[in-house]
């Protein structure tokens, strides 16, 4: 197994939801708001978009992707 980190950008989703579940497995994606969500991206091993590029619809989507993959939808 590799230890290679990759790079994540907004439009990652699904890598994004993967490393949240990954991070921060004892979260639950319904009780993170938008601005706690955008910390939680930003602080990601790998991440490296600009921090002003990201929308509420951005967030909405990771937070969907990763709440559908932490509860197998």
């Amino acid at each position: 197994m590799s230890d290679q980190v990759i790079d994540l950008y907004w439009d990652s989703t699904y890598a994004v939801a993967v490393a949240l579940m990954t991070q921060h497995p004892q979260l639950n994606p319904e009780d993170v708001g938008l601005s706690e969500l955008a910390a939680l991206v930003i602080d990601l091993p790998g991440f490296r978009d600009d921090f002003s590029l990201v929308t509420d619809q951005i967030l909405l989507d990771i937070q969907t992707v990763w709440y559908e993959e932490a509860t197998n939808l």
